[in-house]
């Protein structure tokens, strides 16, 4: 196996597991412990990981403040989304009265939910023209609009929150980390997530395997305060944290 193709192949496994021994990942790649050293010594001086003694952690990737458009996200990781959605939707029962934060997967999840006396608040505007279309009971919350994820958020739409308690609440998220906890690029988004989350009995994260070990510039939980559902669950310790389901097909 050439250089390159070694380096590639750590940094895979340390992304996918957070860190591995030397032993590790001799194992893994099929090379010899010395030589594994010696590469991450060599990664380590790049900055592509972290090396501790025995083996290496990975750096968790720190996103920017982008935040791309509601049509270019929609398009991300179709499939799972879909299959977290519908498992997301089977947890609401006649008597809830639910909180739907905006976000492409929160917005699925609205497709899969069928016939129900539950009671729907959103600050997502894609969402309350789905849940009307729905015929179902539901509320929008007023406020500033968010373009780029055609969402309510500011003073005016965290004081409106304020008056309702929620049985369940289902929070979308940029990224989940270990350390910085549930993250997001805006603050006045991480603002109605974090009171959304304070006003409710139970919170749950609807959240594609590509968000962990992201973390975007602010945090709006820890992860002990919400139940994460993905498709796939790393390596890393997540579970230690939170209650995570993973659902399969």
């Amino acid at each position: 196996m050439l250089t390159q193709e070694r380096y590639k192949s750590i940094l895979d496994i340390l992304q996918e597991r957070n860190a591995a021994t030397v032993t590790e990942l001799a194992r893994l790649i099929g090379t010899s412990e010395s030589t594994v050293r010696r590469d991450l010594i060599a990664l380590d001086k790049d900055g592509k990981l972290r090396k501790v003694y025995g083996g290496a952690t990975a750096i968790n990737r720190t996103e920017g403040a982008l935040e791309y458009e509601v049509s270019v996200r929609e398009t991300l990781m179709s499939a799972e989304k879909e299959l977290i959605a519908e498992y997301a939707a089977g947890l609401i029962n006649n008597d809830d009265f639910i909180y739907i934060d905006a976000g492409t997967t929160t917005a699925r999840l609205i497709d899969h939910i069928g016939n129900t006396k539950a009671t729907f608040v959103t600050n997502g505007v894609i969402h309350a023209q789905k849940l009307m279309s729905k015929g179902l009971n539901a509320y929008m919350i007023g406020g500033k609009i968010k373009p780029v994820n055609a969402s309510v958020v500011g003073a005016d739409g965290i004081k409106n929150l304020m008056k309702f308690n929620f049985t369940k609440s289902f929070i979308g998220t940029n990224g989940i980390d270990i350390t910085a906890g549930f993250t997001t690029p805006d603050s006045e988004e991480a603002m109605m997530k974090e009171k959304a989350i304070e006003k409710s009995f139970a919170v749950f994260v609807p959240a594609d395997h590509s968000k962990f070990r992201k973390v975007y510039p602010v945090t709006f939980a820890e992860l002990k305060k919400c139940c994460i559902i993905t498709d796939k669950l790393p390596f890393g310790g997540f579970s230690d944290k939170t209650i995570i389901r993973e659902v399969t097909k």
